[in-house]
């Protein structure tokens, strides 16, 4: 339960917009491949959905040690960073931003997912939609600021 909570809690930070920097955003275009995009949020929802449960699976392993701990904390810095993806990139008005916090998401999440597979193969199985997502949303923004030069 508390691992649920804390990921609801974190992934409500990605409501931190101003309503400018959404009319800034939606202004964009975008590759013409991206039909998907308003199956974007219940991907997601997906996607923390399986790393909270990967985490409690690898915090039933060895609960409250300091091993665990320490991999709660790389838990928390993936989906933090994966958050804040969307209110840096408006904020900024940079679609870079949000080109490196995607990559660097990619690399911490797969990271992770190495970490916990000697664990439990399950946890480490259930970061792959993390791994397999966040690329394309890294690629994607990688591809507007081809579309969208002023806003690299």
């Amino acid at each position: 339960m508390i691992i649920g909570g804390i990921t609801f809690l974190v992934a409500l930070g990605s409501s931190f917009i101003r309503p400018r920097d959404v009319f800034w955003g939606m202004r964009l275009d975008r590759p013409r491949w991206l039909f998907f995009e308003p199956a974007i949020p219940l991907i997601w929802t997906v996607v923390f959905a399986c790393g909270a449960f990967s985490a409690c699976l690898v915090w039933q392993d060895d609960p409250g040690s300091s091993k665990t701990w320490l991999l709660m904390g790389f838990y928390l810095l993936v989906e933090v960073i994966t958050v804040a993806y969307i209110p840096a990139t408006l904020w900024f008005r940079s679609l870079k931003v949000g080109t490196v916090l995607g990559g660097l998401g990619v690399v911490l999440g797969v990271l992770l997912m190495l970490r916990v597979f000697p664990i439990s193969e399950l946890a480490a199985l259930l970061l792959l939609p993390y791994v397999l997502w966040s690329p394309v949303g890294t690629y994607t923004t990688g591809q507007m600021i081809d579309l969208n030069p002023s806003a690299g």
